[in-house]
Parts: structure tokens; C-alpha cells; sequence
């Protein structure tokens, strides 16, 4: 197959970054343009090096990956650099994560690694080099609008639709960054690996969040705030006390599994009070919401986004990753600042992930979207001294 990267003059004279974090996906996007005739450097960055992560199956951008993506690099005859981002990143990515975690939201790591280190920092590089656009192994579809400037689209293979993690990205950048493998399906992705004789055609997938070895999350938060899992109350919304928790970074809201409660019925984390230690929970129904407050909102639809209409503008939105886009109405209530009507409800929303709009007719271009705001807080009952010392 070609791939036309929709830019000015001919290829042999288009120079292309790519962003090989050593996995398949970025490989190919690789030689498909180096096949096709562009002017290609890849570069790599690295992030991180927590011991562990930097072997295991399934990491990025770190130890074998780096050496994965230089292997694959001299395969195809291209120029490749590594760069050393792991300040920068921790920075932008790992210590916000930590500290979101202890503010009682649930985060998404990879949404401001997008955001930051590689929309940014890494877009900056490839014009420093004097490419034309940066390429990256993602599946999504960015196209070119009839109004002018480019949209994010969902792309062909919809178990591989990365768009809730790129919501981020901005109309400047879309204007510089391709994505080759938004109409391939993976299984062709993998073909094409194999036909360009690239050693990474089968290897396993990267995890969501590279940068914790075996998963263990709490574990990194643990080392870089230590004391962060500091115990305290399980709250029922009627105000008994049930037992104890070991943290508020372990759970997470619509949580039910690791409660440790014997009180006769399934229980879940309904809200997350950080501020007083407390995890308060309740029964199934207390986990459904209609009406979510959406802060730092970035916008890709038609128009500005503080032009709205007044009753909202119909859509349909993504409070999870693993969730389908459902109707809903927007209404913003300042530059960044947005109320989301889940018209069909949600249960167990949960403060930090994002919420990501896209159109209501369709459900394919996408809207932009931001990070889900906690509620109100509501004051823990308070304890008597006989629980407060247990």
C-alpha cells in the first residue's frame, strides 16, 4: 500500500519525523513511508528507567524498545536519534499522575504525555530538524476539513480507536502531525511488519501506563511521595462507618473489589474524599450520574467553543476508555470550562478521567473533550474517638 500524507510537493523531498517508541505500530509507519519515498528520521525518546519496566513485555520507551526501534531503523536505511526526555517526562507526566492520585481522581498518564512531551516537546524537534510533519503509530484519523485546517476521526479498526487519548491535541498541532495507520487494521499492520522484515512484526502490544512495572501503580506513586498510602475511614453515604481503608490511591470510583467489607451487600467507592482520607461508599444505584463538570476543555469542533448554543449543543460522549460514546448535550460555561448532560446516565464516573465528545450524527469526528472534575465535596461524618483510633 502508499501512503499520502496530504503535503506540499513530492516525497523525496519531504522530510518526515516518526516517533518510534520501538513497538510495531510505530515501525510500520516507518517503513510505509520510507517505502514511499519520504525523506524519514525517526526518532525515539526515552522516558523512564524504573528497572524492571525497561524488559518487561509489553513497556515503552525505555531499555529493548529503544533498541527494538534502532534495529528496525538500520533495517530500513533511515536515520534514527534517541533523546533523553526522562526529565521532562516525569515532569510533565509521572508527578502529576502521582499527585492526581493523591488528590483522589483516577488519571490517565497517556493523555498528558500527548499533551506535553509528545505534541510539544517531541512536535518542536521535528521542526528544529525541518520536517514537514510528525508521524506516529497511533490509530486515528486526522483529515482535512472542508472549512479548512484538519479533524480527528475515529479510525477503521474500531478495538484499536485510540481517540479518547488524543482528544487533547490541539488545531495548531493537527496541523503537523499524521497518523498512516488510521484505515489499517491491526492484523495488516502486523502483515506489512513482516514484509518489510521488521524484527518487531510479533511483538506483544505496550501496556496504557509504560512507566509502572507489572501494573503495580501504587507501588511508583509509594516511591515518589512517600507516605502517600496513609489509611483511613470506609464511610457509607448513610453515615456508618465500616471499616478501613489502606489509602485512597488504591481505589478508585465504581470500585468494588479489594472493600474488604463484610456487611451483607456488594458495596462500591461512590465518592473519594482525599482531603479527609475517607472513601465513602454505597450500594450500585448511588454510582449513576446524569451531569458531569468538565474542566481545561479542548475544543475541535466547528466554531469556537465558547459560541455554544445556550441549551447545548448535542453530541455524544466517552467518560471511559473501555465505554462507548453515548448522547449528550454540551453546554460550556467558560473558555475551558464545560457541564456534560449523559442523556442515557453513566455509573461510576470518576474524577480525573477525561471526557471526550464527538459529533452527534455519526459519532466519528471528534469534538475535543476534557478531564472530568470531582463533585462538590461533601463533609465525612464525623468520628467518634474509639473509631478514629482503630
Amino acid at each position: 500500500m502508499t501512503v499520502d500524507l496530504e503535503l506540499p510537493g513530492p516525497p523525496a523531498v519531504t522530510r518526515v519525523v516518526v516517533a518510534m517508541s520501538g513497538g510495531v505500530d510505530s515501525s510500520v509507519v516507518a517503513g510505509l513511508l520510507a517505502r514511499g519515498g519520504y525523506d524519514v528520521v525517526g526518532v525515539t525518546l526515552q522516558l523512564y528507567d524504573h528497572g524492571a519496566a525497561t524488559a518487561r513485555k509489553g513497556a515503552c520507551c525505555a531499555g529493548q524498545d529503544i533498541h527494538d526501534a534502532r534495529r528496525v531503523a538500520e533495517t530500513l536505511g533511515i536515520p534514527h536519534y534517541v533523546l533523553d526526555y526522562e526529565s521532562r517526562f516525569r515532569e510533565a507526566v509521572i508527578d502529576p499522575f502521582a499527585q492526581s492520585y493523591l488528590d483522589g481522581e483516577t488519571p490517565i498518564p497517556c493523555v498528558a504525555c500527548n499533551q506535553t512531551v509528545k505534541f510539544v516537546d517531541l512536535l518542536d524537534t521535528a521542526k528544529q530538524l525541518g520536517a514537514a510533519a510528525l508521524a506516529t503509530g497511533h490509530y486515528i484519523e486526522s483529515r482535512a476539513l472542508p472549512g479548512g485546517g484538519r479533524g480527528l476521526f475515529r479510525p477503521a479498526d474500531a478495538d484499536r480507536d485510540q481517540s479518547y487519548f488524543l482528544y487533547g491535541t490541539t488545531p495548531e498541532q493537527l496541523a503537523l502531525l499524521r497518523f498512516p495507520l488510521g484505515r489499517l487494521p491491526k492484523a495488516e499492520v502486523r502483515e506489512i511488519a513482516r514484509e518489510l522484515g521488521l524484527i518487531v512484526a510479533d511483538k506483544p502490544d505496550s501496556q496504557d501506563i509504560c512507566f509502572v512495572p507489572n501494573g503495580r501503580y501504587a507501588d511508583v506513586i509509594e516511591k515518589l511521595k512517600p507516605g502517600a498510602s496513609e489509611p483511613g475511614p470506609i464511610v457509607h453515604l448513610d453515615g456508618r462507618v465500616l471499616g478501613r481503608h489502606e489509602g485512597v490511591l488504591r481505589y478508585t470510583v465504581g470500585q468494588r473489589r479489594g472493600l474488604a467489607l463484610s456487611v451483607g451487600e456488594p458495596l462500591y467507592v461512590v465518592r473519594i474524599d482525599a482531603a479527609a482520607k475517607t472513601l465513602v461508599v454505597g450500594p450500585r444505584e448511588a454510582l449513576e450520574t446524569r451531569v458531569v463538570r468538565v474542566r481545561d476543555v479542548n475544543w475541535l469542533g466547528d466554531g469556537a467553543f465558547g459560541d455554544l448554543p445556550a441549551e447545548g449543543l448535542a453530541a455524544r460522549a466517552r467518560v471511559r476508555s473501555t465505554r462507548p460514546a453515548a448522547p449528550a448535550r454540551i453546554r460550556a460555561l467558560g473558555p475551558r470550562e464545560a457541564e456534560v448532560e449523559l442523556l442515557a446516565g453513566e455509573s461510576g464516573v470518576a474524577p480525573g478521567q477525561a471526557c471526550v465528545f464527538y459529533d452527534d450524527a455519526t459519532g466519528d469526528r471528534v469534538l475535543g473533550g476534557g478531564i472530568i472534575r470531582a463533585p462538590e465535596r461533601v463533609r465525612a461524618p464525623a468520628l467518634s474517638v474509639s473509631e478514629a483510633a482503630r
